[in-house]
């Protein structure tokens, strides 16, 4: 789960660029959002950081599951679905700057 977590703060850290002016906008901050576009150059490394990061949780998640008795049935679902927001998430985090446009 703490994989997960990082694939969703990396994914933001992509989209930082992006959504964050945006944001700062939004909220009358306007000169510190145009601050974040410094992270430009690094969106593509962010983004394949976030692509390892998601592939370790769903690894993580979806491997060989343990004989242990910690390892119960409630609480691997809960991981799936925690890994699976996360996915969620981090897909709309990262496909942020194509679709944009649409929105405003």
């Amino acid at each position: 789960m703490k994989v997960a977590v990082a694939a969703v703060l990396a994914a933001g850290a992509a989209s930082a660029c992006c959504i964050g002016p945006l944001a700062f906008v939004l909220l009358g901050v306007g000169a510190f959002g145009a601050s974040l576009a410094v992270l430009e150059p690094y969106r593509p490394a962010l983004i394949v950081l976030t692509a390892v990061l998601l592939g370790a949780a769903f690894r993580v998640t979806y491997g060989r599951k343990a004989d242990c008795g910690a390892c119960s049935s409630p609480s691997r679902s809960r991981a799936r679905t925690v890994v699976w927001i996360a996915a969620v998430l981090t897909v709309t985090l990262v496909t942020f700057p194509y679709y944009v446009g649409f929105l405003f």
